[in-house]
């Protein structure tokens, strides 16, 4: 189905995607399907995104100035 696209009408969709959208709302989606991407490979691997941050937190708050303090 994709084998035949070639660089024009790949421009010619761009173009499209531009015009329904617009140049600023490009982005956003563009973000927002990169945090789905990270949240279902975060989800695949069995670890929530929210857990991992508590856990961050969490263990910084246990050792607050452990991340500080120079190493020898």
């Amino acid at each position: 189905m994709f084998r035949n696209m070639g660089p024009m009408e790949l421009i010619i969709i761009f173009l499209i995607v531009v015009l329904l959208f617009g140049g600023r709302k490009i982005p956003e989606i563009a973000k927002g399907l990169g945090k789905g991407i990270r949240d279902f490979k975060g989800a695949l691997s069995g670890q929530d995104s929210d857990e991992a941050e508590k856990a961050k937190a969490l263990k910084k708050s246990e050792n607050p100035g452990e991340d500080s303090a120079p190493k020898a």
